[in-house]
């Protein structure tokens, strides 16, 4: 068994209204069932998710927050405009954004933008992907999976990994509940978060600094679906999320 993981290279700096699907298959040949991995950034950028701090205004909220932080009220305020749920304000804001995704300043990002700009990420991530994987499937004639990712950090580690933000035309976790083990004990919670792995697989040449990969096919595995899938599919019932029940008694305490 093997898979490769193939950058796509010279992918030019993208700009609001550029389409991605011509970029990236002007650049590679794709082939039936490959998994296209696009960080969020380029995806940002070509749906114009750029914004300039001194352009926001900060609400009673976000003036509130920033005189117990010390944080920059633009900022916060920016932070807070793609939030749902705020769980965590210091030593960063931890908060679940309107896409449902529960991350450190919902995304909000000044690396790889230009000076004096910061980026959302994408609003709609599922319906990013598959606006790009259904191009990229009618430009090529293949069948395409797309994954849409963004660097996040994981509680309990030091470092950051690549994670799935969005999906198109692939199921995030295999459920391997039901199955044997080696010893022929049933498997009764195993769930493997596929999506993730892979988006983990493709950030090892993506990179982080200047001379990064935004698009890495992987090619070999095959997990394509014809369904329609989200990666709402990860997020865990709120009846059974006892991190976030954890954090908001301690929000609530204070």
């Amino acid at each position: 068994m093997k898979f490769e993981a193939i950058a796509v290279e010279n992918i030019p700096l993208i700009h609001k209204g550029d389409n991605l699907p011509s970029v990236i298959s002007e650049r590679i040949e794709l082939q039936d069932r490959d998994i296209i991995i696009i960080a969020s950034t380029i995806v940002a950028k070509a749906e114009g998710e750029n914004f300039r701090l001194e352009d926001v205004t900060p609400d009673e909220q976000a003036l509130e927050i920033a005189a117990r932080t010390g944080k920059d009220a633009r900022f916060i305020q920016a932070v807070l405009a793609r939030s749902k749920e705020v769980f965590v304000e210091a030593p960063f804001m931890l908060v679940t954004t309107l896409a449902g995704h529960t991350c450190v300043n919902a995304g909000v990002d000044e690396s790889n933008i230009e000076h004096g700009f910061l980026l959302y990420p994408p609003g709609n991530p599922d319906a990013s992907a598959s606006k790009i994987g259904g191009e990229l499937e009618r430009i090529s004639g293949k069948k395409l999976s797309v994954i849409i990712t963004d660097t996040n950090g994981r509680a309990f580690k030091i470092g950051q990994t690549g994670v799935a933000i969005g999906i198109y035309k692939i199921k995030p976790i295999k459920r391997w509940i039901g199955e044997k083990d080696l010893f022929g004990k049933l498997l009764e919670i195993t769930e493997e978060a596929v999506a993730d792995e892979l988006a983990g697989a493709a950030n090892l040449l993506m990179g982080e600094g200047a001379g990064g990969v935004p698009v890495v096919v992987i090619r070999g595995l095959d997990y394509y679906c014809e369904e329609n899938t989200s990666i709402k599919e990860y997020y865990r019932p709120e009846d059974m999320d006892v991190l976030k029940k954890g954090l908001r008694c301690l929000r609530n305490q204070k």
